[in-house]
């Protein structure tokens, strides 16, 4: 608990804020959920803030590499930590959420996976990546975003006859039935990242 009481002394308002690498809905709830998941582990007097930022990623808008989507998340938060020393905010937490396409080769096959990475870092040198697991693009829909170089967002609309998916369900949502959304595959990847900061259980 020592390491909570040390970022209460940093924030006079004892509000704990999580800052957002990002404005859309979908990675914004699933902040909201973890954070109301953990609340609990933290000290009774303190609050918890989401805020989301518009901050870029340095990445294309659809990585197609592992090492991208996660480098993608890890510069969202950095961004974030270069916002808060600009103006000068001792926010407690940076959150960076990126969604990405990791192709691997089995047997002569290749499969296109789409996964959901989170980076979180106190922005004092400890961070910590999380992953969403992944699930595997239909061979169409797979051609239209590595071969051609079409942005997911707009394939998975065209794939499923609809507008704004990404701001919704998500291609998660569209490829499970709704059985996992876009937030929820951000929630766990989101849960991954913040557990080593959690107090763990003793022996």
């Amino acid at each position: 608990m020592a390491f909570f009481r040390s970022l209460l002394n940093r924030n006079t308002t004892q509000t704990l804020v999580v800052a957002v690498g990002s404005t859309r809905r979908p990675k914004l709830d699933a902040v909201r959920e973890v954070c109301s998941l953990i609340r609990h582990r933290f000290p009774p007097d303190a609050a918890m803030e989401v805020r989301g930022f518009d901050v870029p990623s340095g990445v294309r808008h659809t990585p197609l590499t592992r090492e991208d989507t996660m480098s993608g998340a890890r510069q969202r938060a950095e961004a974030l930590i270069a916002l808060a020393r600009q103006n000068n905010e001792t926010w407690s937490y940076f959150v960076g959420l990126e969604g990405g396409i990791d192709v691997v080769s089995i047997g002569g096959q290749r499969y296109v996976f789409l996964q959901n990475w989170a980076y979180v870092t106190d922005g004092r040198g400890r961070g910590s990546f999380g992953q969403s697991g992944g699930i595997v693009l239909p061979d169409a829909l797979a051609a239209k975003v590595v071969d051609q170089g079409v942005e997911l967002s707009e394939a998975i609309d065209a794939f499923a006859g609809a507008h704004g998916i990404r701001d919704g369900q998500g291609a998660w949502g569209v490829l499970t039935g709704g059985l996992i959304t876009r937030q929820q595959a951000f929630t766990t990847a989101l849960i991954a990242a913040f557990a080593p900061f959690l107090p763990q259980p003793g022996p």
